[in-house]
């Protein structure tokens, strides 16, 4: 079975700026199957303008996004609150990564951890990877 995959802005970042790690992964993991998941506030983090983030649009195309309604919202709060930061993003992909016991691949691996950390068992089902 295959592992869960959530992006977070650093994966969409390097994925606007050409990175072929981050496109051979994303291409082999819709290959296999796979429907990575996006948090809304990442895209709302990364998205600036659609003329000009075409690379973004096309990742995002093979995506789901992930809504952040009003529980997840306060538990995002709750979590930032534990952990003693303030990253809403990193807290949403967090929250969403623990859920579904996913993979992760970021350029902020130490700030996830972190938050991983605060939330116990759930957090411990996360695999955090460096872009």
């Amino acid at each position: 079975m295959l592992r869960p995959m959530v992006y977070d802005a650093g994966a969409l970042i390097a994925a606007e700026r050409g990175s072929v790690a981050v496109w051979r992964a994303h291409r082999a993991y819709l290959l296999a199957g796979g429907t990575p998941v996006v948090p809304a506030a990442v895209v709302a983090q990364v998205w600036r303008d659609g003329t000009r983030q075409a690379r973004v649009a096309q990742l995002l195309k093979g995506c789901d996004i992930a809504p952040l309604g009003d529980e997840s919202a306060r538990a995002v709060g709750e979590l930032l609150g534990r952990a003693g930061t303030v990253d809403t993003v990193d807290g949403a992909v967090a929250l969403l990564a623990s859920a579904l016991g996913a993979e992760v691949p970021t350029s902020d691996p130490e700030d996830l951890q972190h938050l991983l950390d605060h939330l116990g068992v759930p957090g411990k089902r996360v695999t955090v990877r460096p872009l």
